[in-house]
């Protein structure tokens, strides 16, 4: 099975879904993520994700068109992230998903603020991702 997550900056929304699945879903899936204006990965989205022992570090934001041909045509499942913003979109064969979720950067506060706001969306995202994973039989026993 193969997953795109996308959002518009693919820079902290869809690049913790990337990590969680990768983890949730082990190696049975290949996961990817991808954006219509690609920025940098957040380092907030970086920190966080390593509070939980998922490293991002090495993940770069990638534009939809920096997908290999290949993945896109095999494409089964395409999660948009997307909430207050216009969500990239794609021709693809696979089953469209949205799970509207707002983001969690650039909205000023202080670092314990941001923290938070980045913090429930990576657990917001484990708990879909995981529910996603029971429901198609992927859920590897350990997160159950």
């Amino acid at each position: 099975m193969n997953i795109l997550f996308m959002c518009v900056a693919n820079s902290a929304r869809s690049q913790m879904a990337e990590g969680l699945a990768r983890l949730i879903f082990n190696d049975s899936v290949t996961v990817n993520s991808a954006g219509s204006n690609p920025g940098q990965v957040n380092p907030i989205a970086i920190k966080v994700m390593k509070e939980i022992g998922i490293n991002i570090l090495t993940q770069k934001s990638k534009k939809v068109t920096d997908i290999t041909p290949l993945f896109l045509s095999k494409i089964n499942y395409v999660i948009t992230l997307c909430e207050e913003e216009v969500c990239p979109t794609i021709i693809s064969t696979g089953l469209k998903i949205h799970w509207p979720l707002p983001d969690p950067a650039g909205k000023g506060g202080n670092e314990e603020i941001e923290l938070i706001r980045f913090r429930k969306t990576r657990d917001e995202l484990s708990a879909k991702i995981r529910s996603f994973a029971r429901e198609n039989g992927f859920l590897d026993s350990k997160y159950k």
